[in-house]
């Protein structure tokens, strides 16, 4: 197959895609989509994905939109290594963690939302701090509900969830919130993920568009 991924390059949403076409080693060509120039509402990008949100993933030259619908279709469609366990309770658990982030906690935060929310940068910082703050807390009390032991957020294996966990983490610290004193669990957790191969080559910061905006 071949793939083609239109992203922004400090999205939270594709660098969780990028993770797990890095995990399944899968090669893709990665396109750049600039949202602070509006990039996504253009009328060819529109084309692919209605919706006008980064990602979009070509496969084949079919689109596939939604960060979870993508990570997901990868898992089902190349399930080694898997992002899900096969027993029904802990996937649910795990599809749990990841939606406090995915559909709770990173929409009210992102640009769009911003940009609606105040033109004052600092009205901005503290409204997106509150919504991160709000999100980690309640995704580290369920780390700490489930009990599993491990470097991931459901013990020694990554899952869905610390694919999504992981980039809001960067989000949080750029926008001034210490993850170390306020979530120590999370900074353990963002800290020993970006050691790993296929988590620090898909993290915003090394991507080639990071030196040019």
């Amino acid at each position: 197959m071949n793939f083609v991924l239109h992203g922004y390059w400090r999205s939270s949403c594709t660098w969780r895609v990028k993770w797990a076409l890095n995990l399944k080693g899968l090669p893709y060509k990665s396109i750049g989509v600039n949202l602070l120039a509006n990039e996504q509402n253009s009328p060819e990008y529109l084309k692919l994905n209605p919706h006008g949100r980064v990602p979009t993933l070509l496969v084949d030259g079919k689109p596939i939109s939604g960060s979870l619908a993508i990570v997901e279709w990868l898992d089902e469609t190349w399930p080694v290594p898997s992002l899900l366990p096969s027993d029904p309770w802990e996937k649910a658990l795990i599809r749990e963690m990841a939606y406090v982030i995915a559909m709770d906690t990173q929409p009210i935060q992102n640009l769009s939302v911003l940009r609606r929310h105040s033109d004052l940068d600092e009205k901005r910082r503290e409204w997106a701090q509150d919504f991160n703050r709000k999100g980690l807390k309640v995704f580290e009390q369920l780390i700490h509900q489930n009990n599993r032991k491990g470097p991931y957020s459901f013990g020694s294996n990554l899952t869905l969830a610390d694919i999504c966990i992981v980039p809001q983490c960067y989000n949080a610290k750029r926008y001034g919130i210490d993850l170390s004193t306020e979530f120590p669990r999370l900074s353990e957790i963002y800290d020993f993920c970006l050691k790993t191969k296929y988590c620090y080559d898909a993290s915003p910061d090394r991507q080639p568009e990071a030196q040019n905006s």
